[in-house]
């Protein structure tokens, strides 16, 4: 078994079992085994954020504390908090293609400024040429998984959506807020896609976004942090909602694109991102990041 560290999660090549739901095709959620022989799998945990109600109970409770540092009026203590408090979130991939496994593997990380001639010469042609499977935002739309998750539907075809959480949410608390708004319309991957004709489109997500979180989570949308990312993790145009007080992967600068700052930019000049530059980060064992380096690029 392999292991290696994100950022804010641990990295598990293993072997998973999954079943399959009598009745339909899609897969249960899998079983995870620790030994044996099978299809690799990449298994995220995640230390689930604190609920500011169950303070009390922690510290109330009887736990083992071992001290690691005194000094002064400082100490740090190492604890070990009772199940019901500590738990644990398992977001399982399963099976797992290599892409899918390179990409939750810490990796040296370089920053790419592509221009429109780079989009066209390089990063489409090589986007054309993948075949990463994206049918599970497909599913969601079609109300073949996930439908009891929908916070908010615009069946549209053409400026519609579909208002989910991210599964990196556990939706206990509001700190880490996280929701993800599928468009309808599957030629768009992404922001270099986008012109004027979008526009109705993306002032749907934007506004009916923001109404349906703060009737659902009353979270006002002036706390709310709602962008897209470039390039994005997958190729269907999608708009991220996360909590602004939330450090939310991949909200750095370098690759998240302000919904609202899109929209004004798209009015000032349909084509605009057909014609500026974009930066980005690619992983160097990305490859991606070895076309831009064949093309002297890099």
């Amino acid at each position: 078994m392999g292991m290696g560290k994100t950022q804010d999660s641990l990295f598990l090549r293993q072997w998973v079992a999954a079943e399959t739901e009598v009745g339909t095709d899609l897969p249960l959620c899998p079983r995870i085994g620790l030994s044996g022989e099978g299809t690799d799998a990449v298994v995220i945990l995640e230390k689930t954020p604190f609920q500011e109600e169950k303070i009390p109970d922690l510290l109330k409770k009887p736990m083992n504390a071992e001290l690691q540092m005194h000094n002064d009026i400082y100490c740090t203590f190492y604890l070990s908090p009772p199940p019901e408090l500590s738990e644990i979130k398992a977001t399982v991939v399963y099976p797992a293609t290599e892409k899918h496994i390179q990409k939750y593997l810490r990796q040296e990380v370089h920053l790419i400024r592509e221009t429109w001639e780079d989009y066209k010469n390089i990063t489409l042609p090589f986007i054309q040429s993948q075949s990463f499977s994206i049918q599970w935002v497909y599913n969601i739309l079609e109300k073949k998984a996930e439908a009891d998750r929908i916070v908010h539907e615009n069946p549209d075809p053409s400026n519609g959506f579909v208002l989910v959480p991210d599964l990196k949410w556990n939706q206990n608390q509001l700190d880490d807020l996280y929701l993800i708004a599928l468009v309808h319309r599957r030629e768009i991957k992404s922001l270099r896609d986008l012109t004027a004709e979008h526009l109705p489109l993306l002032r749907n997500v934007l506004q009916e976004g923001k109404e349906a979180i703060v009737k659902r989570f009353g979270v006002s949308g002036s706390q709310l942090r709602i962008y897209l990312h470039y390039q994005p993790s997958y190729q269907h145009l999608h708009v991220h909602f996360t909590a602004l007080g939330y450090d939310a992967p991949g909200s750095s600068v370098e690759r998240a694109h302000l919904l609202a700052d899109v929209i004004d930019n798209l009015a000032m000049d349909s084509m605009y991102y057909q014609k500026r530059a974009l930066t980005f980060p690619l992983r160097a064992d990305e490859p991606l990041f070895k076309k831009f380096q064949e093309a002297g690029k890099v």
